[in-house]
């Protein structure tokens, strides 16, 4: 029998045997079954997952001055220069998840939609719907928007607080028009915080990708249940390096109970402040205790200093939770609001004891949305500035806030309000008048100037 013969019969004989045996040919790679067992997949709990996680695209339209001059109020006022203005359309593109599919809620970041004047939604099967914003909350980077559809699918929400550092998690999201992308990792660490991202954080760390474009997208665990929301990554070579964030559950669903209610997050205020223990501070004050929160300050007339709080004491519970540094009663407050009580277990030395504060109000309403901080005499704010001046300094202002639309920019010192002296925020709160307007003086470099706040 020659060669070639012997070739064809061997490449029938194999064809036969593969056509005998149907498993074989289903894949080209791993069989989906070994041993009889299904190989594990990801695949049936995205299935129910990746509907529920929706595109978010934002157009947001902004006068742009063609006059560098009109930036600057004093040049409008006495040059008379034009204004001169074009309008310029910023657009923005980041995800969301569906948490009530009732009522048509989709979760996602502040700055995802942070001053849009149009939010548009793209869900899985392609519809597009424009949004309606039900509220934000900007210092923990939440907000909450509604569309007005059906048969949508929501995620189940779980408790944050079950995680464990080394569960197993999966990063939902939809990027750039591109449709859902998945990544898988682990929880990395829990109750990150310090890190300057936002005002209140707690953030789950993991090394599933959170790639741009992913922000206010799904963190979930294996049964397909909202653990988290993807916030931000520590990127600082510019692409992922296995370092993400996202907001927990049990952060999220206070705040989102919040916005839907009221539209926004009024806290309230104890009246603390505190810094987290070092080892220092330990042998300092002779502590046994050595997890907690150092009272570092307690501001007058506060809830703090009427439950007979104190400097020195060591906060180490806070209505059951446990306290591990001052991020932590920071994050607890902050979901309070006025008129809410707190129990708080306190170390005084090595003496445990136990208050109720009521949560109060937080006065500066004026000036939400505003960093101030006290500039202590001997303080140069530029290189050119001669007069050494004593006064509140706005370190920034929200370009939406009403204060930057009187004028005011980072930099300006408060030195007076209502014809009274003031030097720090204690002297401020004394003079501003609840429904009165703030009269306040300003000094800009070697300019001065006054500003009614209404």
């Amino acid at each position: 029998m020659n060669a070639p013969l012997i070739k064809q019969l061997l490449l029938i004989s194999t064809l036969s045997v593969c056509l005998s045996i149907p498993s074989i040919v289903q894949s080209a790679g791993m069989p989906p079954y070994i041993d009889g067992q299904p190989l594990p997949s990801l695949a049936p709990m995205l299935e129910h997952a990746t509907p529920a996680v929706v595109n978010i695209s934002t157009s947001t339209n902004i006068q742009v001055s063609e006059n560098p001059l009109m930036q600057d109020p004093f040049f409008r006022q006495f040059f008379n220069v034009p204004n001169q203005s074009r309008q310029q359309q910023n657009n923005s593109l980041g995800s969301g998840v569906i948490i009530d599919s009732n009522q048509g809620l989709v979760l996602t970041n502040n700055h995802v939609i942070d001053k849009a004047d149009k939010i548009r939604v793209t869900l899985h099967d392609g519809r597009q719907l424009t949004a309606k914003l039900i509220g934000t909350d900007p210092e923990a980077d939440i907000a909450i928007i509604q569309i007005p559809a059906n048969n949508l699918t929501q995620l189940p929400i779980a408790n944050s607080s079950e995680l464990k550092v080394g569960d197993f998690v999966v990063a939902i999201g939809n990027p750039f028009g591109l449709g859902q992308t998945v990544t898988s990792g682990i929880v990395s660490a829990l109750g990150r915080s310090g890190l300057g991202i936002e005002g209140y954080e707690d953030f789950i760390q993991t090394d599933a990708s959170i790639n741009p474009g992913n922000s206010g997208g799904a963190l979930v665990n294996l049964r397909g249940e909202l653990i988290g929301m993807n916030t931000a990554i520590l990127a600082p070579t510019g692409g992922n390096v296995g370092i993400g964030f996202a907001i927990p559950t049990n952060m999220i669903i206070p705040i989102k109970d919040l916005l839907v209610k009221h539209g926004e997050v009024k806290r309230g205020l104890l009246g603390v402040t505190t810094q987290d223990l070092t080892p220092d501070l330990v042998n300092a004050f002779n502590l046994e205790n050595k997890h907690g929160a150092a009272v570092s300050r307690i501001e007058s007339d506060s809830p703090a200093a009427k439950a007979g709080l104190e400097p020195g004491d060591i906060i180490v519970f806070a209505n059951g939770k446990a306290v591990k540094n001052s991020q932590d009663i920071r994050n607890i407050v902050g979901l309070l609001q006025i008129g809410d009580k707190v129990d708080i277990e306190y170390f005084r030395g090595n003496d445990k004891k136990s208050v109720v504060a009521t949560i109060g109000k937080q006065e500066q309403p004026r000036l939400a949305g505003e960093k101030l901080h006290p500039l202590l005499k001997g303080t140069i704010l530029g290189a050119t500035q001669k007069d050494q001046i004593e006064g509140i300094l706005f370190e920034k202002i929200h370009t939406s806030t009403y204060a930057w639309r009187l004028g005011l920019r980072p930099g300006d010192v408060i030195v007076s309000a209502n014809r009274y002296r003031v030097h720090n925020l204690e002297e401020l709160k004394k003079v501003v008048d609840p429904g009165v307007p703030l009269l306040i003086n300003i000094q800009r470099g070697q300019e001065g100037f006054f500003v009614v706040l209404r």
